[in-house]
């Protein structure tokens, strides 16, 4: 099994750039990184002390429904390469752990996938999730203030 990380939705993140609205309505922020916890949804990399970023509310679900959890994600505020690699980010290794949990096709999660899992385990636990044929993809989210981080997908191939 193939697993791929995701960058955030490229049609959001254009809109989001030029302007557009976030997941609640208004415009993103525009702060200046600290360098210090800022990891663009883009590129899945941590956002250099002293460069723009973006602040928005997001939403990685197609439509809004009880399972389709909104909060906050950075973004770099210019133009950055997109992630989609067959590997975890490095950025997924600064902080102890994440939240995982399973998604169906439906974009509700998969009750039971759930899961905190050590960094160095996300690929582990996301390939038992993987096992279910119910799971369509595995949402990554902080531990601490569940923002999302990333989505994975698989292919069986």
């Amino acid at each position: 099994m193939t697993m791929r990380c995701h960058a955030y939705d490229p049609t959001v993140v254009a809109q989001v750039r030029s302007g557009g609205p976030d997941a609640h309505g208004p415009p993103a922020e525009h702060p200046i990184s600290d360098g210090q916890g800022k990891p663009c949804r883009s590129c899945l990399q941590q956002i250099p002390a002293g460069q723009g970023m973006l602040i928005l509310a997001a939403r990685p679900f197609p439509v809004a429904q009880p399972h389709a959890e909104t909060g906050p994600i950075f973004l770099c505020a210019g133009h950055c390469a997109p992630w989609d690699r067959a590997s975890i980010p490095p950025v997924l290794t600064t902080s102890p752990d994440y939240l995982l949990k399973g998604y169906g096709a439906n974009h509700r999660i998969i009750h039971g996938t759930g899961r905190v899992v050590a960094a160095d385990q996300i690929a582990a636990y996301a390939e038992q999730v993987f096992a279910d044929a119910l799971v369509d993809y595995v949402n990554v989210r902080s531990a601490r203030n569940n923002c999302f981080q990333t989505r994975i997908t698989h292919d069986d191939s």
